[in-house]
Order: structure tokens, then sequence, then C-alpha cells
């Protein structure tokens, strides 16, 4: 058993209030990972912890093998999607991700157009970005977080804004990938989607975490 994410003890505080409080929780490397809870339980703070977005108040996260915030400060190989994702309104799909490619110039025009087909939208369509509904936004979220075909992808509320065909493409897709041996850890409101996709569930509340499956 090899886990890719472990976090040890933490404990992110904001002034007075505690957001996360002493966490400690590995996930496993090849699985589906389930994040539920309400709103404000902790779920988007944890991930972005991970993500090296926010950093711990006490505790250590460690990704891959390298502690966050010591040997590295965001992790590599990872596709996030965390909130509705930001692009630039006034271009088109193809050209918002090859501005995100060039950052870590890992890929080229095939990837990104490959990614773009993979997640129902076409890479050739020239409509800007503002136009799309949110729906779209969250596909392209998705194309942009797995085009440099990452091993660990952490997704909060994927599903957002897709209608049940868009629901069942995207249920489907992250199954494939799966399959294709990445960790996936998500976050979502949705029962069905987590009894469908995820292998272990927990459940976040008040900044506490326990295992639900």
């Amino acid at each position: 058993m090899e886990n890719v994410i472990t976090v040890k003890n933490a404990t992110k505080k904001f002034k007075e209030v505690t957001v996360l409080n002493n966490i400690s929780v590995d996930f496993e490397k090849g699985k589906v990972h389930g994040l539920i809870g309400r709103n404000g339980s902790g779920k988007t703070m944890l991930m972005k912890c991970i993500c090296g977005l926010v950093p711990l108040t006490s505790g250590e996260i460690t990704v891959n093998d390298k502690v966050i915030g010591r040997d590295t400060d965001i992790p590599k190989n990872v596709g996030v999607i965390i909130e509705t994702p930001g692009f630039l309104p006034g271009y088109s799909a193809y050209s918002n991700l090859k501005f995100l490619a060039a950052i870590n110039n890992k890929i080229g025009k095939e990837e990104i157009r490959n990614a773009i087909k993979s997640v129902g939208l076409d890479p050739d369509d020239k409509k800007k970005v503002g136009k799309y509904s949110l729906g779209m936004r969250q596909r392209l979220g998705l194309a942009q977080a797995i085009m440099e075909d990452p091993e660990l992808l952490i997704l909060d509320e994927p599903m957002n804004g897709l209608d049940k065909d868009g629901v069942k493409d995207m249920r489907k897709y992250l199954l494939d990938l799966k399959e294709q041996g990445k960790t996936i850890l998500i976050a979502s409101h949705s029962a069905e989607d987590i009894d469908v996709l995820c292998d272990t569930v927990w459940e976040m509340d008040k900044g506490e975490m326990s295992r639900v499956k």
C-alpha cells in the first residue's frame, strides 16, 4: 500500500477560528477518495493546504514523499480544480490552456487539444470563455487539471453546473482515470457522485474528520 498524500496532525486557525482541527489521514495511490460535509466544514481548506495554497498553523502534509512548505511549496504532478476555475474571459478554451501550459512548458499543441476533446469540448471552437456556461467552464477546468497527465487530481465540486449528461460524462471520465492508476481526491455535495466514484469516503464537520467508507 502506497500513500500519495499523508496528513499528520494538520491544524489551521484564523485568529480564534479553527478551520482544521488536528486532522490525520492517508490517501492511498490509485484510488478515488471522497470528502463530504456541509459548506464551511473544512473540505476546501484541507484541499488548499494539500495543494500548498494555504500554509498550516501546525502539523504536516506530505504529497509524493515531499513535505509541503519544506521540501516543496506546491506539489508537482498534481491537477487541481478548487472553486470556479479562473480563465481569461476574452480568449478561447484552446488559447487559455495554451497560456497555462506555457508556465511549465511540459506539453504541446497535441496534448492541449486532446485534453479539451476528452472533456467534450471542441479545441477549434473560437467562442470566448467569458461566454461559456458554468458547466462548460467546469469541463474546461477539468481539461486544465488533466492536460499535463498528472498522477494526482484534487477536485473540489467538479460536477458543479453540469447537466445530467455532463455529470454522467464526468463520472465515466474520472473512473477511466482511476483505471489508468491515477489517484483522485474529490469533494462533492452529491451522495450519488460519492457513491458511484469513491473507494474511501471521509466526512468533515467543523474541522474534524471521520471515515464513513
